[in-house]
């Protein structure tokens, strides 16, 4: 099991896994979920790095900040966590809500990111999604969306929410119920949920933050995406005309949810990509 560390970064605190030794890797989860998220894939990666993965800002652990949900400042948030913990360079890997993130800190730290490998979720409003957008957002999307509308209405019904998104990131197939049980419990309460619901209400932010990194900068270092259900090779055409070196894979008979759904798939793609010199 990795180590639990209380960070103080950007303003708030952080609850921050750490595991393993050598060149850092850092882990962005989405939501509804905390960096346990990545509880399949710390132990093998930790054979051969520093595996850091913590609660993104308001989720899990970490501080219920009553601002700060757009990419740049959560980007503020990773730099001083690598900051604190004694790192000038890493590798990014992030999924859903922290896929905006791992980008915009790539765009403007190329110093920091050795390497960038980014799953299930678009960059902003880049070319390339139209496909995947033809029928419209997800409909959480506009849900979490209004401030203060999902957490009133979702107030003691959290863990039948969270199961729906669980069951459907895994297609059916469920995740294990003490990393459930962990789930629920982060994302239980009108000030957990808001939190959560935040990223959804900074994404015009967000987006805007991204397009202007992408018309002043490229994606400079190698870079992964990793496609399943229901994202599929969306997240790879935003960024194929921004990345100098881009591979783009797509996971079959997977769901939104890689890290848990297909942990094995995942590690085969990741290893040998990381540990490239």
């Amino acid at each position: 099991m990795p180590e639990v560390r209380r960070i103080g970064v950007n303003g708030i605190e952080v609850d921050v896994a750490v595991a393993g030794s050598g060149p850092a890797v850092l882990l962005l989860h989405g939501f509804p979920h905390t960096w346990r998220l990545w509880s399949e894939v710390i132990g093998p990666l930790a054979g051969h790095h520093r595996v850091i993965a913590p609660d993104l800002r308001g989720l899990g652990g970490s501080t219920r900040a009553a601002a700060g949900y757009d990419a740049g400042t959560l980007v503020a948030d990773a730099e001083g966590i690598l900051d604190a913990l004694g790192e000038s360079t890493a590798d990014v890997v992030a999924i859903d809500a922290g896929t905006p993130v791992a980008l915009l800190l790539a765009l403007r730290r190329p110093d920091l990111v050795r390497r960038l490998v980014v799953m299930e979720s678009l960059a902003g409003a880049l070319p390339g999604a139209e496909d995947f957008l033809a029928g419209g957002p997800p409909w959480w999307f506009g849900f979490h969306g209004v401030p203060g509308l999902a957490e009133k209405v979702l107030i003691g019904h959290e863990a039948e929410y969270i199961d729906w998104f669980l069951a459907a990131g895994t297609l059916g197939r469920g995740v294990p119920p003490v990393i459930r049980d962990a789930f629920v419990d982060a994302y239980t309460g009108q000030d957990a949920l808001r939190c959560a619901f935040s990223y959804y209400r900074a994404l015009p932010d967000t987006a805007r933050q991204i397009g202007e990194a992408v018309a002043g900068g490229r994606l400079t270092m190698p870079t992964m995406t990793i496609g399943a259900h229901p994202v599929g090779r969306a997240l790879e055409r935003q960024l194929r005309p921004v990345a100098d070196d881009l591979t783009g894979h797509l996971i079959e008979d997977c769901g939104h949810i890689i890290p848990l759904d297909r942990p094995a798939e995942l590690l085969r793609l990741l290893t040998p990509f990381l540990a490239v010199p």
